[in-house]
């Protein structure tokens, strides 16, 4: 008998023919519950790792550059298969795609738990990242098809809360078991979140009946070409830096191998019957747009992630644990205001208006942090945070259900494999420019600042006068003194010069996120009237 939840008539399919499910209201919920359980699974483990690198490497008997492998290993394997995840629900059926990606995430991170060396360690990553690479874009597409259009944004702002608590909650949890326990049990902690994900997908996720294999021929040309091509950008993202970009040989291997590859790949999707990604759907402009806004909210999230603790920690002197106290308004923030962005666009025709509003309100809050300076304390963070938080719940929701308003629900997966593809390289571009860009400008201004400390300069010379008795009177000989007061003036420029290149990345990443917020006017207005208020 169908009870409107697992039955053959199931949510699914009802949602699918446009109808509302013959079942009480909260079936969706549990849907939503399902996939987001799923999701989170990734993003707790993946944030988690993210702080016991340096233990990983010196249980290990490895360097912490070594030990980064461990993140590219992972990155490379999961950003191959996020856009073929469309394509293999189509071939696959989507609830068992969804049970493969859980169970093999898992059984890869107890592998992962007992890893007996690096290499091991990163063999294991690889196939961790690839069963996690269908976990999010899948999810998303069941959770926009289980709920009616009107009703989107507020589906989105649950998933929204749930995709933000998490990377709050794992750095945590991940610290605390490493300096505890082990860095062995973050991996360990996935298997209680992926049993509830297993029970819940099994009982409330049903197919709807436009999933269906289309051929069965599968095309390994185009996987082929996809997963080198893609493999090549996310290592040479990763490691460009490093490596000194193009003045490295390796870096220019990887580049020419990834434009070779990735641009016969769209030439080949595009002529197939059966594309693996459905570059067709960027012939709807809101989705395009959209798209490339993902992108640059990507570049900018990921961008001001890894500037904001550098600051604190780096010039400021906070310890690890202040710079993490100190960063989470900005999160804790969005995860507030999601639920009453999603209610607002219950009640508003036009989203493009809302997402305006949270894009300039993020990329001004961005644009706030560049004001600072070495005389910042921790409660000058907060203003700025909190005024990105706001803009970032404004932007989220809002993003994620007008870039699919076009989309039809059989194309619905192929679109979310996209967009969780373009943020993977956004946020990876995002990183490798930040790290670039403070490398670059603190050499261009300490060229700047240097030769103005000099003995003819009266402020330089007042100052370096100024050291060297002071470290006289504390029992230097004078030539001691004077050689530690150059020494120190040195270490001040450097300093100076290294504040003014974060200042910078804050300043170029709210530019950047200000300049592209014209193409949200380029997208249509939604065409499902939001359901009305009460």
């Amino acid at each position: 008998m169908d009870n409107g939840l697992t039955g053959e008539g199931g949510i699914l399919r009802a949602a699918s023919a446009g109808a509302e499910p013959s079942g009480v209201p909260v079936s969706r919920w549990l849907v939503a519950t399902a996939v987001l359980a799923s999701a989170i699974m990734e993003l707790v483990d993946t944030s988690a790792v993210n702080v016991s690198l340096p233990y990983i490497a010196g249980n290990l008997s490895a360097s912490v550059n070594e030990s980064t492998w461990v993140l590219t290993s992972y990155l490379v394997a999961n950003a191959v298969v996020l856009p073929t995840a469309g394509w293999l629900a189509n071939y696959l059926g989507r609830k068992r795609l969804l049970l493969m990606a859980v169970g093999s995430f898992t059984v890869a991170s107890v592998l992962c738990g007992f890893a007996p060396s690096l290499p091991w360690l990163i063999v294991f990553r690889v196939l961790q990242g690839a069963g996690g690479g269908s976990l999010q874009p899948v999810s998303r597409a069941i959770l926009l098809e289980s709920f009616p259009p009107r009703e989107r944004g507020k589906a989105m702002a649950f998933w929204g809360v749930g995709i933000v608590v998490a990377p709050i909650v794992a750095p945590v949890l991940g610290g605390w078991l490493t300096t505890e326990y082990s860095w062995r049990l973050i991996f360990f902690i996935n298997v209680p979140i992926s049993a509830l994900a297993l029970i819940l997908v099994s009982l409330f996720i049903t197919d709807p009946p436009y999933i269906r294999r289309t051929s069965n021929r599968i095309d390994y040309w185009g996987l082929g070409m996809l997963a080198i091509g893609i493999g090549a950008l996310q290592v040479m993202l990763d490691k460009g830096q490093e490596d000194d970009w193009f003045s490295s040989h390796f870096i220019v291997t990887l580049a020419v191998i990834a434009g070779a590859l990735l641009a016969a790949f769209v030439i080949w999707e595009l002529r197939s019957p059966d594309p693996i990604v459905r570059f067709r759907l960027f012939r709807y402009r809101t989705f395009a747009a959209g798209v490339a806004l993902y992108a640059v909210l990507a570049i900018v999230l990921f961008g001001s992630n890894v500037l904001l603790p550098l600051f604190m920690q780096e010039l400021l002197g906070f310890p690890a644990i202040t710079a993490g106290l100190w960063i989470t308004p900005r999160a804790v923030v969005t995860m507030a205001l999601m639920p009453v962005a999603g209610i607002l666009i219950s009640r508003l025709w036009d989203m493009r208006r809302m997402l305006t509003l949270g894009a300039v309100g993020a990329a001004l809050g961005t644009m706030w942090l560049s004001l600072m300076n070495l005389q910042a304390g921790p409660w000058n963070f907060v203003m700025p945070q909190i005024v990105i938080g706001l803009g970032l719940s404004f932007t989220f929701v809002p993003l994620t259900t007008i870039t699919v308003d076009p989309i039809s629900k059989p194309d619905m997966g192929y679109a979310t494999s996209i967009t969780g593809l373009v943020r993977n390289i956004g946020g990876a571009i995002g990183i490798s420019a930040v790290t670039t860009l403070l490398a670059r400008r603190e050499q261009t201004y300490r060229s700047v600042l240097a030769p103005h400390v000099n003995l003819w300069n009266p402020k330089a010379r007042a100052a370096l006068g100024s050291m060297t008795r002071t470290l006289a009177r504390r029992g230097s000989d004078a030539y001691a003194a004077n050689h530690q007061a150059v020494v120190r003036l040195s270490q001040l420029v450097n300093q100076q010069a290294r504040v003014l290149s974060y200042m910078d990345g804050f300043r170029w990443l709210g530019l950047l996120f200000l300049a592209v917020t014209p193409l949200i006017w380029v997208m249509r207005k939604a065409k499902h009237q939001p359901e009305p208020a009460g």
